[in-house]
């Protein structure tokens, strides 16, 4: 096997089956509002408003170390939600000192666990709402929270559940794709979000378009990113793969190692440099590798995907910072999983792809030039654009020097060209 196409192979190895295969005032949680907008300390707590013991009344014996006061190489605590949920908790530190990221969290409590989120700009601007995949956090929206939220937006960038800054279940059976869909959804909910100007890329795609389907009445625009819906048919598995003991740590070699920091070109306007026949999904479950590895691999870490999957070199300190939300394999267990839920998309999708598809009002479509898997296709976009109601007669289009993770490559350009879009859908 040529080095080109083993690069290629890898690289294609991260994204899933293409669709078709088948009041003025501020509405931000309590919690979040500035110190003396917040409620009198006399309030009750409520479930998204957590109470953190003050300096001169310190954690007994009984109660944890408050997060922001624990190393980021403590040993991990194991909490548990009130339904019997273990979870961990990364540790603020963890987060100090990332470049280009000034940004404070921001926390809503949904069964038990918080979901971590970015809210920038003012309160009452139009919502824009920022939805990552994997391995990626909301840190890849770095650069386009800057230029939204100046531009007069309220800037919405979500951790899903297990990764960034949102709190991290133990078990690896309480991640699925369905849970993902209903968290997003209750998130909205308990933010009180509508007219949502929402943009997606990767599994952020694969969740934010199927609950654009099912709740059209809650989004002004949306815009898309090497993203899809798929629609399998139920009971379809498209790349089972035996796992055995998820627990066990295997020597597993790297599907990156020998991609270059500075990406090299995959193809000649929409053509494939190398032909079709050679891809993974030609050659029959090269997915499943990715699968396999992201679940069992020892070595395994966020970074190396960002670094192989982004067309410009990745700085030290950006590598650092897309591993910052997992100092230990504990905290890996959403990261480890997202794969494997391309076998649980079976059945699930017809229904949100049908009121997707109906969709009239702008859709966007914003490619990278350079990513060679079925998300990144030219074929892919153009399925988008004649499929979707509203990408008719739209701005589409494919962004040179950038690759599957496009905002963190192009993330100033794609916000720019937002803000356009949004003053003239």
């Amino acid at each position: 096997m040529t080095l080109a196409r083993r690069l290629l192979i890898c690289l294609a190895a991260l994204v899933v089956v293409a669709s078709g295969c088948a009041d003025d005032g501020d509405s931000r949680p309590a919690a979040d509002l500035p110190e003396e907008a917040a409620d009198d300390e006399s309030d009750p707590p409520t479930e998204t408003q957590p109470v953190e013991p003050s300096p001169e009344d310190p954690p007994t014996e009984d109660e944890p170390v408050p997060v922001a006061d624990v190393p980021c190489d403590a040993e991990p605590e194991v909490m548990s939600t009130a339904a019997g949920v273990d979870f961990v908790r990364t540790p603020d530190a963890c987060f100090d000192g990332l470049p280009d990221w000034p940004y404070e969290p921001h926390y809503v409590e949904i069964d038990g666990l918080r979901q971590a989120y970015v809210d920038e700009g003012p309160a009452d601007g139009d919502v824009v709402l920022l939805l990552h995949g994997q391995p990626s956090w909301s840190y890849l929206y770095r650069d386009m929270i800057a230029v939204l939220s100046d531009a007069g937006h309220r800037v919405i960038a979500m951790d899903h559940l297990g990764m960034g800054r949102s709190d991290k279940p133990v078990d690896l059976d309480v991640y699925s794709y369905l849970g993902h869909n209903e968290r997003l959804e209750t998130f909205i909910a308990e933010l009180d979000l509508t007219d949502i100007n929402v943009f997606v890329q990767d599994w952020g795609s694969l969740i934010g378009l199927r609950v654009v389907g099912l709740n059209p009445e809650l989004f002004a625009t949306v815009a898309i990113g090497n993203g899809t819906l798929p629609v399998l048919p139920d009971g379809l598995q498209p790349f089972p793969v035996e796992i055995g003991d998820p627990d066990e740590t295997l020597d597993l070699p790297s599907p990156f190692a020998e991609v270059p920091d500075q990406q090299v070109p995959f193809y000649d306007g929409c053509e494939l440099i190398v032909p079709s026949t050679d891809w993974w999904w030609q050659g029959g479950g090269d997915f499943g590798v990715w699968v396999r590895y992201s679940m069992s691999a020892e070595s395994f870490r966020p970074s190396e995907v960002l670094e192989a999957m982004t067309w410009f070199d990745l700085s030290p300190g950006e590598e650092a910072a897309y591993d910052a939300p997992f100092p230990s394999r504990i905290y890996m267990g959403a990261p480890r999983t997202f794969p494997s839920f391309v076998n649980e998309l079976g059945g699930q999708n017809a229904e949100a792809w049908e009121g997707l598809t109906s969709f009239d009002r702008p859709v966007l479509t914003l490619w990278a030039a350079n990513d060679p898997g079925n998300l990144g296709q030219c074929a892919t976009q153009e399925g988008l654009i004649a499929d979707i109601a509203g990408a008719r007669n739209q701005p589409h289009d494919r962004l040179p020097e950038s690759s599957h993770f496009l905002q963190d490559d192009q993330g100033t350009e794609i916000a720019t060209r937002l803000v356009d879009w949004y003053a003239n859908p």
